[in-house]
């Protein structure tokens, strides 16, 4: 798999972490031929031909802050913050995703990137160590505290989403939130102290009875919902016993190789399997079905 292929990954901004790291060459750079994302808040505007707009930096809210993005060739891309905007950290909407729809893999991903920074910007006004606020720096990669000197970065969490492997079928599971039908692979975030394996192994058991053992890393992806990385992984069961912990899921069940390939193929066509149906192709569970699929 190359990164082109996952949702929210392959931005075509050079990230320019020299510019960053260097005020002089950041104000140089914030000129009128500068870039500025238009967002609706956190969602994209999108513009009639189904591209991510753009305007200057003469359209950006006087009192707003500005987070640098990353070079386009030689010119600089921001995204503001405005002050009035407080951030979101619940999954995306429909009219988001039919907005996102449009999009191109590249935009995809750049959009995805700026949603993290700005969500993340806005939520993050106040120290954590002292609740002085704080000031945006390294062209919005940073915030420091003018009261206790502590520096703030942005945060990515890890996720763990693992397709667990047993005698030739898959164990997929759904949450009371999901669409009827709807199954994907189980997940959960990385605590501290845990290894990916120990993540995995523990968010298996403590979801659905079951015991994991040989995990290994396929494919990961940025998802900005607010700012997680899902760190796709695969393992093996010796013992098939599902116990299903309801406060985490509805339900989780085996689904043989036959079931898994009529599910996928089903879903390019946008439609459900007979068994289940399949995450969509934005999603790292839908990759990770597809390279199980390949594999054989």
């Amino acid at each position: 798999m190359t990164l082109q292929t996952i949702a929210f990954a392959g931005s075509r901004l050079d990230r320019a972490d020299h510019v960053r790291c260097n005020p002089d060459k950041l104000a140089e750079l914030s000129n009128w031929r500068a870039r500025l994302l238009l967002l609706d808040g956190l969602d994209p505007v999108v513009s009639p031909d189904g591209r991510l707009a753009w305007g200057t930096l003469a359209d950006a809210d006087a009192e707003a802050e500005l987070v640098f993005l990353g070079l386009d060739g030689e010119r600089a891309c921001f995204a503001q913050v405005p002050p009035s905007l407080n951030g979101n950290v619940g999954p995306a909407n429909p009219r988001l995703w039919q907005a996102m729809a449009t999009l191109d893999a590249g935009e995809l991903a750049t959009y995805g990137g700026a949603r993290s920074m700005v969500d993340w910007h806005a939520r993050h006004r106040f120290c954590a160590r002292c609740g002085a606020p704080t000031a945006l720096a390294k062209g919005g990669w940073q915030r420091n505290c003018g009261s206790c000197k502590a520096e703030h970065f942005p945060r990515v969490d890890p996720v763990t989403i693992m397709l667990v492997e047993h005698d030739g079928n898959i164990l997929l599971g759904r949450q009371p939130r999901f669409p009827a039908g709807n199954y994907s692979a189980l997940a959960g975030f990385v605590e501290p102290g845990e290894s990916i394996e120990e993540a995995v192994a523990r968010e298996v058991l403590e979801e659905a009875g079951v015991r994991v053992r040989d995990v290994r890393y396929v494919v990961s992806q940025p998802w900005p919902f607010p700012s997680s990385l899902m760190i796709g992984c695969h393992a093996f069961a010796d013992d098939p016993t599902v116990t299903v912990d309801v406060t985490e899921l509805e339900d989780a069940r085996w689904f043989t190789r036959a079931e898994v390939e009529d599910a996928m193929r089903a879903i390019a066509r946008l439609e459900g399997g007979s068994a289940f149906r399949a995450p969509p192709p934005t999603a790292v569970a839908h990759h990770l079905l597809r390279w199980w699929v390949a594999k054989g």
